[in-house]
């Protein structure tokens, strides 16, 4: 059983002005596009005071409050994920099963990945152990399946809160914190920036949730209507979020034409989404300008 504990403190804030935190949004293969947020913090030389992040996002934002640079995520990525005999090698190593009993376990779960194996063989072996020991002050969303609830993770272990976080129904199994059935953290929160409201002077959101695509007029397959309809009703939670905790700035990478599952194109998405570089450059421009 894990020991994250799950707890929502005041994270520390820096008073040196402008200060920025950075929501990092859940979609699935679509937050590849969050590594032009981090190459394009880190060009500038700004180090937040604070993340926040769910699914993808959970796994960017930790890798970079790890203190893994954009440039350092962008190789490990295209490593690990842009390369097809890479990532089926590690989804082997990560799936396959551990002995009869972990074959046959579950039932209906059968067929289901375990989202922890699948972590511990895909991050950076960098990335920290515990949210104490990362660089930059992290919450990680996750979703209590039966307590109904969102649940923010800031302290104690943070492989398994990742896990949780990144945990998409039907595709991976929920993840056990604290005798707690947790799955994917953007079902409740899909860009967390409303998380961060108060410890920033600049707060950036990042929405890799997308929309559907697909041929307008033509009935799209059953496996992109059900992730569509997820992604419509995660747009709709964004936008009541963003009415009440308006973030300074929010991006939209482009990345509407990517599977939730499309990890094995993570070039063709890093090289769609590019436009978002300049596009936050000239964001912090404008609000920097603010404060002068």
């Amino acid at each position: 059983m894990s020991e994250t504990k799950i707890a929502e403190p005041d994270l520390p804030v820096r008073f040196s002005e402008p200060t920025v935190a950075v929501a990092f949004g859940g979609g699935g293969a679509r937050g590849i596009a969050h590594i032009h947020i981090i190459e394009t913090l880190d060009a500038m030389g700004i180090k937040p005071v604070a993340i926040a992040g769910s699914s993808i996002g959970a796994i960017m934002g930790a890798s970079m409050a790890s203190g893994l640079s954009g440039e350092e995520i962008r190789a490990h990525t295209l490593e690990t994920m842009g390369k097809p005999s890479s990532a089926f090698g590690r989804m082997w190593k990560a799936a396959r099963p551990r002995g009869v009993k972990d074959a046959m376990e579950g039932g209906l779960r059968l067929g289901q990945f375990n989202v922890e194996r699948i972590l511990d063989a895909f991050l950076p072996d960098t990335v920290a152990r515990q949210f104490e020991d990362l660089i930059i002050p992290t919450k990680i969303m996750v979703t209590d399946y039966y307590g109904h609830c969102e649940v923010v993770c800031t302290q104690g272990e943070l492989r398994p809160a990742i896990a949780a976080s990144a945990a998409i129904p039907a595709v991976f199994r929920p993840v056990i914190l604290d005798s707690r059935i947790m799955i994917d953290g953007g079902i409740f929160n899909p860009v967390p920036f409303d998380q961060l409201a108060g410890l920033a002077d600049i707060i950036i959101g990042v929405d890799v949730v997308g929309l559907p695509a697909g041929v307008p007029g033509q009935p799209p397959a059953t496996i992109d209507m059900m992730f569509g309809a997820s992604q419509l009703m995660m747009q709709s939670i964004i936008e009541m979020k963003r009415r009440a905790y308006p973030p300074q700035i929010l991006l939209r990478p482009e990345v509407h034409q990517f599977r939730v599952l499309d990890f094995l194109k993570a070039k063709e998405i890093l090289a769609e989404s590019e436009g978002v570089t300049e596009q936050l450059k000239r964001d912090l421009d404008a609000a920097f300008a603010f404060f002068k």
